[in-house]
């Protein structure tokens, strides 16, 4: 014999939130379904009647007619559920990083996922990466930096960064310096049809060497405009003939020249500076070429012109960067030199770089 089914009486706010969820498109099936459970309960609907309308077992309406009648509302939810037993814990990941201040084993120069995973043994390479990115750790990642020694190297940094600031008045700020070795590289290029029906456009692997050029560059500050010159070496008269164009445009006019510490660039008594009393050197500190401006344009060059390209002689070389440099002055603009925090009464300059 059948117990009595249980009574539900629904306030007006409760009828009015179920209902809701029976209108609603997105409202996920399961709650619908118990709402509907509810409504015809509290209409006076009887379980039997309720299970055939719904397709139910009559034991699912009774357990939701009753879980309504005890916990109201939140009854309808389902229970939390415990899920399955964490494999790894907190000191799974302590172990994995510690492992990693110990050195690899023998013959690898690093760890990577699968050398940690063996030799912690009861890990798996999955979990080890898992570990790693949650972190931030890269460990095939390596970073290099060049610290300067110079023990003049705020004075120096600061002298050359309020030139680029502020010039002086009247006078012309140029960043010269030069790129040897260029070579001549010939690749075998052209396109290449993939057994797909695809075609992708590269070149071989192999080359042939056709000599190496010199280019020596300079650049105007305040305008970003480039004078170029080509070289077969790069000797201090190579150094001098160069400057001697670039100089050749201003006659009359004050310049400050910010160089490395070349030997070319510096010999011990200058002569060409004698006779040139309106030229000002001003040295880089040692270690400190990103306080050059024409290292950032030579990176431009290199990666608009140079790299990846295919030459058979010297002379294309020369033409294809005096041709890029046709094109980039008429649209050249000054590099923006950021400073962030220089101390010209202390030993360093904090940061200080250049970006485009």
């Amino acid at each position: 014999m059948q117990g009595k089914a249980t009574m539900i009486s629904l306030t007006e706010e409760e009828q009015e939130r179920l209902e809701s969820w029976v209108r609603a498109g997105t409202k996920e099936q399961r709650l619908v379904q118990r709402a509907r459970i509810v409504l015809e309960s509290a209409a006076g609907s009887r379980t039997k009647e309720i299970a055939r309308s719904l397709g139910l077992r009559q034991a699912t309406v009774s357990k939701w007619r009753l879980r309504y009648a005890l916990e109201r509302i939140p009854g309808l939810t389902d229970d939390p559920r415990p899920g399955a037993r964490h494999k790894y814990d907190r000191n799974t990941e302590r172990r994995i990083l510690t492992k990693l201040d110990e050195p690899p084993p023998e013959g690898c120069a690093s760890w990577n996922g699968k050398l940690l995973a063996k030799s912690l043994g009861d890990v798996s390479d999955d979990q080890i990466w898992r570990v790693l990115r949650q972190h931030d750790i890269h460990l095939q990642r390596r970073r290099s930096w060049c610290v300067s020694t110079d023990p003049q190297f705020a004075q120096k940094a600061v002298d050359i960064v309020g030139l680029y600031l502020e010039p002086p008045e009247n006078a012309l700020v140029i960043s010269v310096d030069e790129k040897p070795s260029i070579q001549a590289l010939e690749r075998a290029q052209g396109w290449l049809r993939l057994p797909n029906g695809q075609a992708v456009r590269g070149f071989n692997h192999e080359y042939e060497r056709h000599g190496t050029t010199t280019l020596f560059a300079a650049l105007d500050v305040a305008t970003g405009m480039v004078q170029t010159g080509h070289y077969p070496r790069r000797r201090r008269r190579e150094f001098l003939d160069f400057m001697n164009e670039v100089v050749a445009n201003w006659p009359d006019k004050e310049i400050h020249v910010v160089l490395d510490n070349l030997s070319t660039h510096k010999p011990k008594e200058d002569r060409w500076l004698k006779l040139h009393a309106n030229i000002h050197f001003h040295f880089t500190p040692t270690h400190a070429s990103w306080l050059n401006q024409i290292e950032c344009w030579f990176s431009i060059l290199w990666r608009q012109t140079l790299k990846g390209a295919s030459f058979t002689s010297v002379s294309q070389v020369r033409q294809a960067i005096d041709k890029f440099v046709t094109v980039y002055n008429p649209e050249a603009a000054p590099f923006e030199w950021h400073k962030r925090t220089v101390n010209p009464s202390g030993s360093k300059i904090h940061y200080a770089d250049l970006c485009i």
